[in-house]
């Protein structure tokens, strides 16, 4: 009887351990765009990358920002090297990065931020998105789902607010020849540039569904550089 007993709780522990195993793990949530969907262009947004071999310092950009009613998604349409980029967003990201942007307000006023942190580009989440590249019209369009990573880093001792863009895989399936990856990429935004992002995802979310945590604005006042925020 008391083996029995014995077997039961381990069994019950088993149970308990796979729910909770289930329950933090991450939630992936892949979703797809048609490129000829119904659009339009809903704003613009600066930020910065990278240069070249990452020497020198960042290039500015202004990316287009594009919605797409029939998915609910938001497009970051922007160029990097020889490719041209659409970047989507879905609710559940919209709603991740208007999150994390607060939070990394919150860090920034409390000179929470620190230079040498190696993991500091994920600090606050991850999130899934679809992501749709070209180097010509003419040339094969890859797609495929992906990861960005929301975060902060120190670029000439300023920091800035990121988006890691993770690599995207792409299969052909009827050319293997055409299988493509797409390059990491990091994406730098002021503060108030990112606010200015932030404020075009808010637009496309009911306002009654934005949760409370997410509802407080962070607008930080104008700086002198606009392309970097002093610390």
């Amino acid at each position: 009887m008391k083996s029995i007993n014995k077997l039961l709780i381990i069994l019950a522990l088993s149970v308990t351990i796979s729910a909770c195993n289930t329950t933090n793990r991450a939630i992936v949530e892949d979703f797809t765009v048609n490129m000829s969907s119904p659009q339009v262009t809903i704003g613009e947004v600066e930020l910065q990358f990278d240069t070249v071999m990452g020497l020198g310092k960042l290039k500015k950009q202004t990316a287009s920002v594009i919605y797409f009613p029939k998915e609910d998604v938001v497009c970051l349409k922007y160029k990097y090297e020889l490719y041209t980029f659409h970047q989507f967003w879905n609710k559940r990201g919209r709603l991740n990065f208007i999150s994390a942007l607060q939070r990394y307000n919150e860090d920034y006023s409390a000179r929470n931020l620190q230079k040498s942190n190696n993991k500091s580009l994920l600090k606050y989440g991850v999130v899934r998105s679809y992501l749709v590249w070209q180097m010509l019209s003419f040339t094969v369009q890859a797609r495929a789902n992906m990861n960005i990573e929301l975060g902060y880093t120190f670029k000439d001792k300023s920091p800035y607010f990121t988006l890691h863009q993770r690599t995207a895989e792409y299969f052909d399936d009827r050319s293997r020849d055409s299988n493509k990856s797409s390059p990491i990429i990091t994406m730098y935004f002021t503060r108030a540039q990112a606010a200015e992002l932030s404020a075009l995802f808010e637009q496309y979310i009911i306002k009654g569904e934005i949760p409370d945590e997410y509802q407080e604005s962070y607008l930080p006042a104008k700086e002198t550089d606009p392309a970097k925020d002093a610390y």
